[in-house]
């Protein structure tokens, strides 16, 4: 099997591999700043852990519901990193109101990392800013539209409206059969 294509060789998959390419690009982009937080002796701190720590140490204690609202990732993908917070000793969960809530709080050992966190999240942004220049159009802006996109019509609907009925054992589009 021939080697994958690099970057600016002029033979650059297309559509087909957008996940595939979307998941090298975040691995480089985690990766690099995960680095960076070990460089600065946070081993083991993830860079999805910084957006749940920046919004508790803004608004307090809040809801696992209210955090995936806060940085934009969905409940289960929030409940995750939270768990994982938890095990690592950065947040602590209490019951909610009810029994299906549950109020997530920022250890000590969590708000003495806020200093470093703001000044490592001052600097990726300048990165970040300073990365989109070079693009010939904003990733951010790309992003933003993209989930717009998907929310509108996901990529579920776009996949199985352009199967063959023959793919789906005679399923037709749309039947649900």
């Amino acid at each position: 099997m021939p080697d994958a294509p690099e970057a600016g060789d002029g033979d650059v998959p297309g559509p087909e591999l957008l996940g595939t390419r979307l998941r090298h690009l975040l691995e480089l982009l985690d990766g690099d700043v995960g680095a960076v937080y070990a460089d600065l002796g946070l081993e083991g701190f993830r860079p999805r852990f910084t957006p749940v720590v920046r919004a508790l140490a803004a608004s307090g204690p809040g809801t696992i519901r209210d955090l995936a609202r806060a940085v934009g990732v969905t409940h289960s993908a929030a409940s995750q990193t939270v768990a994982r917070m938890a095990e690592e000793g950065l947040v602590v969960l209490a019951p909610g109101q009810d029994a299906r809530q549950r109020v997530v709080r920022l250890t000590a050992r969590a708000e003495s990392l806020l200093p470093v966190l703001d000044a490592e999240w001052a600097a990726t942004a300048a990165a970040a800013a300073e990365f989109e220049a070079e693009l010939s159009y904003p990733l951010s802006k790309l992003v933003t539209e993209a989930l717009d996109a998907l929310r509108r019509r996901p990529m579920r609907q776009r996949i199985t409206e352009a199967l063959p009925p023959e793919a789906v054992g005679g399923k037709t589009k749309g039947s649900g059969a």
